[in-house]
């Protein structure tokens, strides 16, 4: 008898556990947490698990607390399709992530067939939104900016700066990589710049030294390279030991003390392009200081992954619900949402508006934007 009624009132607290458990808003993070780009898997993990703990400490979002659930997908795209459906599978209704376009856009399929809301911090590719809006798929967004903007904006201005260089482009064939390549490459052409030469590495390798060769022969002036940081540090480092010097140009992905980790002094001058510094914008003092005083500088993709949870909180709060299309729908209605990037607004494809810019530089480990 005793032994029946324990078991009975552990199934009643088991019942009673279940709804305050599922009252829970689950938000993955789903990004690179282990391999050469964990650095940017850390920096989506610090700023989702700051703004939930900012959120929740404020009394959750109507009440319901918010929960982080960390997933690695290594920005492998095998991997973060099989992610996308352990998530599916869990039940979980929002994600944060993921960070490569690589991985984004085939994990984004997965999300959009079970309608959880995907917003990425970091994905760049205009393949993502743009495959999302032609197959009727409201729940995939970014809460980052596009190539073509990006480009729109470097192409421009490389071709004025650098005109009667030889300008080389390389990119290492990954959806980030080339997609954005490609988008300076168009707009540097259309306001006359012509490339040298274009050309693919790969990825991962650690001898560059005939690459190094080829930019000596066409004594390249600048390079403009779409890719990441362990590849952009090693050409630099074995072209200075080759006596060769150029002057690198890269996207966003170096936005990160790992760049002159593995460039060292070669590094010095390496400029890119990054969004207006969500550091010293008014909306993220409180952020910055709380996230720095746990020993992170919330550099790189921290804010923007943070802000994707502030602007999934807004949405649930909006739509009077968690139900992933009603909040995709209220994110897109046009009204500003708050965030510590400031305020956004999503247009029809889930793509932010009117996107601004940095050209930074690295100086002796250090970057900061320049006067253009």
């Amino acid at each position: 008898m005793k032994l029946s009624r324990l078991l009975s009132a552990a199934a009643v607290g088991l019942v009673l556990a279940t709804p305050a458990f599922a009252d829970d808003i689950a938000i993955a993070v789903i990004g690179p947490m282990t391999g050469q780009l964990a650095n940017i898997g850390d920096q989506f993990k610090q700023g989702a698990q700051a703004a939930a703990a900012a959120i929740n400490e404020k009394g959750g979002v109507n009440g319901r607390q918010i929960k982080i659930v960390i997933e690695d997908d290594v920005c492998d795209p095998k991997q973060a399709v099989s992610v996308a459906n352990r998530v599916v599978a869990e039940g979980i209704k929002f994600v944060d992530g993921h960070a490569c376009s690589g991985s984004s856009i085939p994990a984004s399929a997965v999300y959009a067939e079970s309608s959880v809301l995907m917003m990425s911090p970091a994905s760049s590719n205009p393949e993502m939104t743009d495959a999302a809006a032609k197959n009727g798929w409201p729940t995939i967004m970014r809460l980052y900016t596009r190539d073509d903007a990006q480009g729109a904006f470097i192409g421009p201005w490389i071709a004025e700066k650098y005109k009667g260089k030889n300008v080389v482009v390389l990119h290492d064939k990954s959806a980030y990589g080339q997609g954005v390549a490609d988008a300076v490459r168009a707009t540097m052409n259309e306001n006359g710049l012509k490339e040298v030469m274009y050309e693919g590495i790969n990825a991962g390798e650690k001898d560059y030294s005939a690459l190094v060769t080829k930019l000596k022969d066409l004594k390249a002036d600048v390079v403009y390279f779409g890719g990441y940081h362990p590849e952009a540090g090693l050409m630099l480092r074995q072209s200075a030991e080759q006596g060769f010097k150029f002057q690198l140009i890269m996207p966003d992905s170096i936005a990160s003390p790992e760049f002159w980790q593995v460039a060292g002094p070669a590094g010095e001058g390496t400029m890119f392009v990054f969004p207006s510094d969500p550091q010293a914008k008014p909306e993220a003092k409180e952020a910055v200081e709380k996230i720095k005083s746990g020993g992170f500088v919330p550099e790189g993709f921290t804010l923007f992954s943070y802000a994707v949870i502030q602007a999934i909180a807004q949405g649930v709060e909006r739509a009077g619900s968690d139900d992933p299309a009603a909040v995709a729908e209220a994110l897109k209605n046009g009204q500003p949402v708050s965030t510590v990037v400031g305020d956004v607004v999503f247009d029809e494809k889930g793509d932010l508006k009117n996107a601004s810019y940095d050209i930074n530089q690295w100086h002796d480990g250090n970057y900061a934007p320049i006067k253009q």
